[in-house]
């Protein structure tokens, strides 16, 4: 394959735009150098670049689209409405259409603001929280990659230059499926939380009895707990991950799979603690949400066709299959060739991951970069595994094949003990690290 005219234009990127675009998921250094640097359109399960190459698809524009690129229903949707307009000077009847859709099926959700990304509806939900509170402190969970751009999150990451340290000392975390940690944190910081933030799943699934015990203890302190359903809403379950693990939060944040990859996401929660942000209520105001184009009537449109697709149809079932046969297949190929301790496939079978490692048991990302590398080679695009609607058996079997001929080439540079010769170009980087 060649990338030409992608390596051209990356120049022209990156003059322009910091980074060379506008996610840092999308950057030139989470990619192996051989790799398309653009994708000019996409159709179900397939993507195509500025150079012309075709590739199969996993990374589904940051796990947002659920159902395929430009997939015929939602786009007939969409059409119908941008022919009556898409923004007014009054709310839409499409909002409020919407946001009973989502009443009805996620469990804590009792009312509905919409924005456009999933920073705004965390940051609201911590902002709700300390209003309703009274408190500023905020506990999150270390081990989900990502809540937010803003300053309550970032300034507990690696890459927190430009945040305030009073900003910092206000947000403590604890890891996945440690609830003694929490509750320790809790303790120490007795009356001064205002929210426990976390993926009620994400790299791994709970353990019997972790969400629970997190219901009890922000229940126990008079803390807000808030599930950032962002990835695993309308993923997990049409009704949620709080669904699918029978437990519910007093918020919840749900976007990316919602609206099949055009911008949308919501705020959904208890009356008493989202009224806030409303007009029918004695207390301070609370300024939850104001977007200019937060229900712009196309994207809720485009969500209402979504979730319905989602609710009447198989394909959330037939998604957890086959997260299930690429976990497996990677895990067997892995295996075969003598590597099963150095790479592995594992998580949630409807949101698998994977990852290398050196002899020591650390993460090798120059491995993880080769495998990049080889698997972009046989045309498949597997950054992360978002599984769609247009991801079926066919679609399975050529991911099999190419992660069977990548996991070779991996097998080679852990016989030799280096990358050397295989890779081209630089190791891929963490998103959060302290300097490039």
């Amino acid at each position: 394959m060649q990338f030409e005219k992608s390596k051209a234009y990356g120049k022209i990127a990156n003059q322009l735009i910091p980074g060379g675009g506008h996610t840092y998921s999308k950057g030139d250094d989470q990619f192996p150098e051989l790799s398309p640097g653009f994708i000019t359109r996409g159709k179900g399960s397939q993507a195509w670049d500025l150079d012309g190459n075709q590739f199969l698809d996993w990374g589904m524009g940051l796990r947002s689209v659920c159902l395929g690129h430009a997939y015929e229903p939602v786009l007939d949707s969409v059409r119908k409405q941008l022919e009556n307009g898409v923004n007014f000077t009054r709310p839409a009847p499409l909002e409020a259409e919407l946001a009973q859709l989502l009443v009805d099926l996620v469990p804590c959700a009792e009312m509905v603001k919409f924005a456009k990304n999933g920073s705004d509806v965390t940051t609201a939900a911590v902002r709700l929280a300390r209003a309703f509170t009274g408190r500023d402190m905020i506990i999150r969970c270390l081990d989900h990659p990502f809540f937010s751009v803003d300053d309550w999150f970032i300034g507990d990451t690696a890459m927190d230059a430009g945040i305030p340290q009073s900003s910092k000392d206000l947000t403590r975390h604890f890891p996945f499926n440690d609830a003694k940690a929490l509750e320790r944190l809790l303790e120490e910081n007795n009356g001064k939380v205002a929210c426990i933030i976390l993926e009620a799943a994400a790299t791994s699934a709970p353990v019997p009895g972790f969400l629970e015990r997190v219901r009890e203890l922000a229940t126990q302190h008079g803390a807000v707990l808030v599930f950032d359903e962002i990835i695993s809403g309308f993923r997990w379950n049409v009704r949620g991950a709080q669904h699918f693990y029978g437990v519910t939060p007093d918020l919840a944040t749900f976007g990316k799979a919602m609206a099949n990859g055009f911008s949308l996401s919501a705020l959904v929660g208890r009356r008493d603690i989202m009224e806030r942000g409303g007009l029918d209520h004695p207390h301070p105001r609370v300024f939850l949400l104001s977007t200019t184009n937060g229900a712009e009537t196309h994207s809720l449109a485009a969500s209402l066709t979504t979730i319905k697709l989602l609710r009447d149809t198989s394909i959330i079932e037939e998604n957890w299959n086959v997260g299930k046969q690429l976990t497996a297949g990677f895990n067997r190929s892995a295996q075969q060739y003598g590597i099963g301790e150095r790479a592995k496939m594992a998580g949630v079978e409807i949101s698998p991951w994977y990852a290398f490692y050196d002899a020591s048991g650390k993460v090798d990302m120059a491995l993880r970069t080769l495998f990049l590398q080889e698997t972009i080679r046989q045309g498949v695009l597997i950054p992360y595994i978002a599984i769609s609607a247009s991801h079926r058996q066919a679609e399975v079997d050529r991911t099999l094949e190419a992660m069977d001929a990548a996991l070779k080439v991996v097998a080679n540079a852990i016989d030799k003990g280096s990358v050397e010769g295989l890779l081209t170009g630089p190791v891929v980087k963490p998103v959060f690290r302290k300097y490039n």
